[in-house]
C-alpha cells in the first residue's frame, strides 16, 4: 500500500459522501428553522450525523462489511452472488436474486439524483458571493453536466489523474475550515455524545424521522465503499477512512454547527460562509471541481452495475466500449449514459435548486443500505459461519437503524422521494421480466431442440455434404443442437468440415481462471464453453485463436459465425403476464446484436432467422 494509492482511494471512493456536508447539515436544520433553530436541536442534528457516520459508515461498512468480498471484488451484486451461492434452498436463491435486483434498481435511481445535487449543491454558492448570480445557477449547472457526460467517450484515465489530488486538497480544505470555526465555539464539541442524539429523537419522538430522512444525507456514497473495493483492497480505504476522510468531515460538519451557534442567520448557506469573503470564489471552484469528481465516480459506477447486470442476465446485451487498453473496468456505455445524461437533465429542471432535490434524494440509498444489511447477515451466517447469535448481534442493530432511514426516506416521497421510487420500480419491472423471460425462452429452446449427443451419433449415417472451412455455431445451451445449424442444414444441405459450437457461460464470480472447457464430440467437431466473471467482457475471436494452443486449428479468415437471429413475439401463455410480455419483446428486439457484444467480425458472419415465443 503507498501514498499513491491513498490519494487514488480519495478520488474514487469517497468523493459522493466527501461532497455531502454542501447539503447534508442545512437540509435537516431547514426543517426546524421557521420559528428560530435553537441550540439543543442544532446539537441534536450534529450528533446524529456524526454517530450516523460512526455506525452506518465505519462499524457497518468499513469494520464488517468490506470482509464480505466475492474473490476481492465488493458491491451490491458481488454480495448478491456471493450470498446465492450459499443458499441452501431453490427459494433461498430467489430471495437473494430478488434482493440483488431491488439494490441494483436503487443504484440507478441514486446514480441519476447524485450528480443534479452534487453539482447544483456547489454551484449554489455563486449566490452566497451575490444575489445577482442566482439566476445563472441553474444553467451553469446544466452546461457542466452535460459536458461532464459528453466528455464520458474519452475515458477516465486522464481525469483520474487529478481526482485524487483535487480530493485530498478538498478534504483538507473542508476540514481545516471546520476547524477554524470550532476552536472559536469549541462548546459545540458536546454533541460528541450521543446524549444530543437520543434527547432530540426523545423530544420530536416521530417527527424525528423528518430529521433522520436529511441526516441520511450525510452518509450518502457509503456504498461506494464497498463496491470500489476491488479497485483498490480493503486495507487503503479502511486506512483512508479512519486517518482522514472521518476526522474532515467531522470538523466541517462542526464547524457548520459552531457557525450557526453563533450566528443562527448563517442557515442561508453554513457550509461557503465558513469561508471569508475573499476565499469564498476558490471554495466554490474547488467544490464544483469536486462534485464533478462525485458524479464522474457514479456515472462510472452506473456502467460497471450495468455491464454486471448484463453478465448476470438482468437486462439485454447492451453496448460496451472499452477506453483503455490496459484497464478492463474502464469502459462507457453509451446508452446508459444517455439515460442519465436524459434522467439528470430533467431533475435539474424540475427541482432547481438542491433543497428540493435533497426531499428526492435518500430512498434510493437508504434502500440499498437495507438490501446491503439483509444480504451480509446471510454472507456471514453461511459463508463465514457465523452463530446465528453473534449475526443477530452485530447486524440486528444496523439493521434496524438502515430501517429507521428508509422509512424517514419514505415519508418524503410527496416531495419528491417518488422520483428515485418509480426509476426503481421501473427499473426493476424489466430487469425481473428480463430474468425470468430469459428463463422461459431458454425452457422453450430445450423443448424444442434435438440433444446434440444424439446428432453427433448419427451424422456419420448421415448424407451431409462436408464442404471445406470452419463453422462456429454461438449456441446458449450447450447440450442441444443450435436451432442456426438446422436451418443451414436445411436451405444449404452442407455442413462444413470443422465445426465449433461455442457456448458463453456468465459466471457469479468477478473473473474466471479456467476460461475455456474443450469437448471433442467427433473428428473435427468440438463443443467449446467459455466462461466469464461479471466483470469481464467477452471476446469470441480470442478466445477461439487461443485454441491452437491446445491442437486445434483456428483460422479466422476461415471462420464462418453462424448466429440464430432470434424474433420474440409475445404470446398468449400463462406462465407470465400479456403486458410483461411485450416487453420483454421490446427488449429482446433492442438488445445490441450479438457481433458487437461478442465482438465477431460482422463480415463473417452468417444470420438463419428463428422465430420464438414465450
Amino acid at each position: 500500500m503507498t501514498l499513491a494509492a491513498l490519494i487514488g482511494v480519495l478520488g474514487v471512493v469517497y468523493g459522493d459522501i466527501g461532497t455531502s456536508p454542501l447539503y447534508a447539515l442545512r437540509a435537516a436544520l431547514l426543517h426546524f428553522s421557521a420559528d428560530g433553530i435553537e441550540r439543543w436541536e442544532i446539537l441534536g442534528i450534529l450528533s446524529l450525523i456524526f454517530w450516523s457516520l460512526i455506525l452506518t459508515v465505519t462499524v457497518k461498512y468499513v469494520v464488517f462489511v468490506l470482509r464480505a468480498d466475492n474473490r476481492g471484488e465488493g458491491g451490491i451484486l458481488a454480495l448478491m452472488a456471493m450470498a446465492q451461492r450459499h443458499a441452501q434452498t431453490a427459494r433461498g436463491r430467489s430471495f437473494v436474486v430478488m434482493l440483488g435486483i431491488i439494490g441494483a434498481s436503487l443504484f440507478f435511481g441514486d446514480g441519476i439524483i447524485t450528480p443534479a445535487i452534487s453539482v447544483l449543491s456547489a454551484v449554489e454558492g455563486l449566490k452566497v458571493i451575490s444575489p445577482h448570480f442566482e439566476e445563472a445557477v441553474v444553467p451553469i449547472a446544466l452546461g457542466i453536466l452535460v459536458a461532464l457526460f459528453l466528455v464520458q467517450w474519452r475515458g477516465t484515465a486522464s481525469m483520474g489523474k487529478i481526482f485524487g489530488p483535487v480530493c485530498a486538497l478538498w478534504f483538507g480544505a473542508i476540514g481545516l475550515l471546520g476547524l477554524i470555526e470550532v476552536i472559536k465555539e469549541p462548546e459545540v464539541l458536546v454533541a460528541l455524545s450521543p446524549h444530543h442524539a437520543i434527547t432530540f429523537c426523545s423530544y420530536y419522538k416521530l417527527a424525528a424521522f423528518i430529521a433522520f430522512g436529511s441526516v441520511v444525507l450525510a452518509v450518502t456514497g457509503a456504498e461506494a465503499l464497498y463496491a470500489d473495493m476491488g479497485h483498490f483492497g480493503r486495507k487503503p480505504i479502511q486506512i483512508a477512512w479512519i486517518a482522514f476522510v472521518l476526522p474532515a468531515l467531522a470538523l466541517n460538519y462542526f464547524g457548520q454547527g459552531a457557525l450557526l451557534l453563533s450566528d443562527p442567520e448563517a442557515i442561508e448557506n453554513p457550509f461557503f460562509l465558513l469561508a471569508p469573503d475573499w476565499l469564498r470564489l476558490p471554495l466554490v471552484i474547488l467544490a464544483t471541481a469536486a462534485t464533478i469528481i462525485a458524479s464522474q465516480a457514479m456515472i462510472s459506477g452506473a456502467f460497471s452495475i450495468a455491464r454486471q447486470c448484463v453478465q448476470l442476465g438482468f437486462v439485454p446485451r447492451l453496448e460496451v466500449r472499452h477506453t483503455s487498453e490496459t484497464e478492463q473496468g474502464q469502459i462507457y456505455m453509451p446508452q446508459v449514459n444517455m439515460m442519465l445524461l436524459i434522467g439528470v437533465i430533467i431533475l435539474v429542471l424540475e427541482f432547481k435548486n438542491s433543497d428540493s432535490l435533497a426531499a428526492a434524494y435518500g430512498l434510493a440509498v437508504t434502500g440499498t443500505f437495507l438490501a446491503t444489511s439483509c444480504l451480509a447477515m446471510l454472507v456471514f451466517r453461511r459463508a463465514y459461519g457465523w452463530p446465528l447469535v453473534l449475526v443477530v448481534a452485530v447486524f440486528g442493530p444496523l439493521l434496524l437503524l438502515d430501517l429507521a432511514y428508509f422509512i424517514s426516506t419514505a415519508l418524503k416521497i410527496p416531495e419528491g422521494g417518488y422520483v428515485p421510487l418509480l426509476l426503481g420500480i421501473a427499473t426493476f419491472t424489466l430487469m425481473l421480466t428480463w430474468r425470468q423471460g430469459r428463463d422461459l425462452l431458454f425452457a422453450r429452446f430445450r423443448q424444442d431442440s434435438l440433444p446434440l449427443k444424439s446428432y453427433i451419433a448419427r451424422l456419420p449415417q448421415s448424407r451431409t455434404v462436408r464442404v471445406p472451412g470452419i463453422a462456429v455455431f454461438m449456441t446458449g445451451q450447450a447440450d442441444f443442437l443450435p436451432a442456426a445449424l438446422l436451418h443451414n442444414l436445411k436451405h444449404n444441405k452442407v455442413l462444413h468440415e470443422r465445426v465449433l459450437f461455442v457456448t458463453v457461460i456468465n459466471e457469479d464470480i468477478p473473473r474466471v481462471e479456467q476460461r475455456r472447457e474443450v469437448t471433442e464430440l467427433a473428428p473435427d467437431i468440438h463443443r467449446v464453453i467459455l466462461r466469464y466473471g461479471f466483470l469481464e467482457s467477452p471476446h469470441i475471436p480470442r478466445e477461439l485463436e487461443a485454441l491452437r494452443d491446445i491442437g486445434i486449428a483456428f483460422e479466422p479468415m476461415q471462420a464462418s459465425y453462424f448466429l440464430g437471429r432470434e424474433t420474440v413475439v409475445a404470446a398468449a401463455v400463462p406462465k407470465m403476464p400479456r403486458w410483461r410480455q411485450w416487453i420483454f419483446t421490446l427488449l429482446s428486439r433492442n438488445a445490441v446484436p450479438a457481433t458487437e457484444f461478442f465482438r465477431i467480425p460482422s463480415d463473417r458472419v452468417v444470420e438463419l432467422g428463428v422465430r420464438v415465443a414465450i
